[in-house]
């Protein structure tokens, strides 16, 4: 996942020395909010000239039209515009260079960026656009879900409230780029904060129930299903495997395309007079939705070989959703 550093939070250094020291720390992007002020691409022209690492620019106006002249003058990577803000359609012209992303703010829903589908990201602001040190609102956690199963091929941008734990949570889901501000610039040192952004300690403050994938969108399928069914099911799911719950929602079992895979071999390639309870993995590696991030991280450090996906349970093992890990390389095309 990519960082990108929102410039104007540091209040402490001249421009010029902020963008030094973030070039020298080999930050990804330069995150320029523009609050309806053109005078921001004086700021870019002079980031020109003392590095090359791409602008990701955040504009909030009513009349986008009177930023057309100014994006071709002084182009940058990335560009957005914030919806809510809009008076105007906004028809960013095709001549103007760089990756166009539409911003919404978390009570707004991914709907909106229906109207703007041949953009290429949405920015979503997980906290009080224009106010530096939020907290991250857990609610954009399924935004991101939605979005990514509407749109799987567009970008996911996130913008606010933003530490090492989020940070982690967004890598696992697959966001292309998080924006950071007050968190990297009040630390004892930019480098300081990068390392905390990707490192693998977490102090935790979300619970796994909070990002999951949940049971109602997860594959799943009940005890007495057929051998078609339980295709079905992996493959509309695509993530390799399905739950098997019973009636009143108790995990028991999981079947992956290896467990099916086994089972060919077994009997010759004739699944026909398999059962459920034959094929599937009765005991799998589970998670409990009360685990923090930093349990989770843990649970995963014991095992000697890759995990992919973990069940999710409560303390009956009743099943309440998945977690998949397979968004982490997603995250870094």
């Amino acid at each position: 996942m990519r960082i990108s550093a929102s410039i104007y939070s540091d209040k402490k250094r001249e421009l010029s020395e902020t963008i030094r020291d973030l070039a020298a720390h080999h930050v990804d992007l330069l995150h320029v909010d523009c609050n309806d002020d053109p005078s921001v691409f004086e700021d870019i022209s002079k980031i020109r000239t003392w590095c090359n690492i791409p602008v990701d620019l955040h504009i909030i106006t009513k009349k986008p039209s009177n930023y057309y002249d100014l994006l071709r003058t002084v182009p940058v990577e990335y560009v957005t515009f914030q919806v809510e803000d809009l008076e105007e359609e906004l028809l960013i012209p095709a001549d103007i260079s760089g990756k166009k992303g539409l911003a919404i703010i978390t009570p707004t829903p991914i709907e909106a960026f229906d109207k703007y589908s041949n953009f290429d990201f949405i920015l979503i602001m997980a906290t009080i656009p224009g106010q530096s040190g939020g907290v991250f609102d857990a609610v954009n956690f399924k935004k991101i879900r939605d979005f990514q199963k509407k749109y799987p091929s567009k970008s996911v941008h996130v913008d606010g409230g933003v530490n090492g734990e989020v940070s982690f949570i967004l890598r696992n889901m697959g966001v292309h780029t998080s924006v950071s501000g007050s968190y990297l610039f009040n630390a004892p040192s930019v480098g300081h904060a990068l390392m905390d952004l990707t490192k693998r300690t977490i102090d935790s403050q979300f619970l796994v129930k909070d990002f999951m994938i949940p049971l109602t969108e997860s594959p799943a399928i009940g005890e007495n299903a057929s051998i078609s069914e339980v295709l079905n099911s992996i493959e509309d799911g695509k993530l390799g495997f399905t739950l098997v719950v019973d009636e009143t929602s108790n995990l028991r079992g999981l079947i992956s395309n290896a467990d099916i895979r086994k089972s060919l071999i077994r009997t010759g390639g004739n699944l026909n007079n398999e059962s459920i309870a034959e094929i599937m993995n009765s005991k799998p590696l589970v998670i409990a939705e009360t685990a923090t991030v930093n349990d989770l991280l843990q649970q995963i450090k014991k095992y000697t070989f890759p995990i992919l996906y973990l069940p999710v349970v409560d303390n009956n093992h009743k099943a309440k959703g998945i977690l998949t890990f397979v968004n982490l390389i997603k995250g870094e095309i």
